[in-house]
């Protein structure tokens, strides 16, 4: 698929420091248009006015499902259809089973997973009821999902119980909805970052910044949010990418804490 020519939903893409933010802005400057999905408003429309005409912002909470529902028909009927949807929304949940005051609250591990894996499966699932109208390509494709899952899937630290689940489950859901949505012809896929410079990050010192920098073989530093926004890109261009989990962590296993 050409990138020039995709009609993108992006959640969590109201940071200019986030990885949604540089996913819509690679498809803009490609020619393409993007709907930019967050529950921070002031920051999502001077976004979308900051990419310019091909933009838009529409307000959802990714844990709704009537917002996903309405959010999603929205950016379709602006666009006219959509070709690519990526999940970018989430929290971090971070906390320990056992606290120092208290076992962590059931409710606090359910949030997470509601933000973070069912907010992922809404996307998906709404989005590919869309894709499976388009006019398929001479490959059969009519629509591409990436998910953002993270290496905690993998090698989640103490006090990462929910976040890990939460991605964990991301992981788990990509080859399923790959194999049901083949014969529709809409590839379903995930990339699992390392430690990259989030609004979270951004919000640290510099020596703090320059410390988690150090701990990835190479390159050694922070991931940017252009070289997530850049392997979705090219996830969207390659037809046989399907069903997959990528890491894009500069080859770090993150230690037990």
């Amino acid at each position: 698929m050409d990138l020039a020519l995709a009609k993108a939903v992006v959640t969590g893409a109201a940071s200019t420091h986030g990885l949604g933010f540089a996913t819509a802005k690679k498809v803009i400057d490609a020619g393409g248009y993007a709907a930019l999905l967050d529950v921070n408003d002031e920051e999502g429309e001077k976004s979308a006015t900051e990419l310019g005409d091909r933009a838009i912002y529409i307000h959802a909470d990714v844990s709704s499902e009537s917002d996903v529902q309405a959010a999603i028909a929205k950016a379709s009927e602006i666009m006219d259809g959509i070709t690519l949807a990526v999940s970018c929304a989430g929290i971090i949940g971070a906390a320990r089973a056992l606290g120092r005051e208290a076992p962590m609250p059931g409710e606090f591990f359910l949030n997470t997973l509601k933000v973070n894996l069912l907010g992922s499966f809404l996307v998906a699932k709404e989005a590919a009821n869309v894709m499976q109208h388009n006019e398929p390509n001479d490959d059969g494709e009519r629509g591409l999902i990436v998910s953002t899952a993270s290496i905690a899937a993998f090698e989640g630290q103490i006090g990462q119980v929910s976040y890990s689940a939460s991605k964990g489950g991301v992981v788990g859901m990509t080859l399923p909805l790959a194999r049901e949505f083949a014969r529709i012809g809409i590839r379903v896929n995930v990339v699992a970052p390392g430690i990259f410079m989030t609004p979270m990050v951004a919000g640290m010192t510099p020596e703090l910044q320059d410390s988690l920098g150090a701990q990835v073989p190479f390159p050694s530093r922070l991931g940017r949010p252009e070289e997530y926004a850049d392997l979705v890109a090219s996830i969207y261009c390659n037809a046989m990418i399907n069903g997959e989990t990528i890491r894009l962590d500069g080859a770090i296993r993150m230690q037990p804490k």
